[in-house]
């Protein structure tokens, strides 16, 4: 049985949680390179990486992939969507707490 997440619990989790946490989390290669972080690609295995902490984006310039928390746990746990949610919902820090579910 597919299971739905509200919209906000789910903007939470893309821009809410850190990818310092994230990273750290799922003890995921990660350096500061130039005072930027940077990621080892979960597609491409590249470091040329960077994470925008403005938008809470990660990118791979190397095989030009985009990665928001969600997206980037899917690729790196190589998972779906919705145990990508479940993985990632103990990092969200203290909030508002919606239904989750619906």
């Amino acid at each position: 049985m597919p299971r739905y997440f509200d919209d906000e619990f789910l903007r939470r989790l893309r821009n809410e949680i850190l990818w310092t946490r994230l990273l750290g989390h799922f003890d995921w290669p990660h350096k500061l390179r130039h005072g930027q972080l940077a990621f080892w690609c979960p597609r491409c295995h590249e470091y040329l990486s960077a994470v925008n902490p403005r938008t809470n984006l990660g990118r791979c310039f190397y095989c030009e992939t985009n990665f928001n928390p969600i997206d980037f746990t899917m690729a790196a746990r190589d998972c779906d969507f919705v145990t990508a949610v479940r993985l990632l919902k103990p990092l969200l820090p203290p909030g508002p707490n919606p239904s989750q579910q619906t």
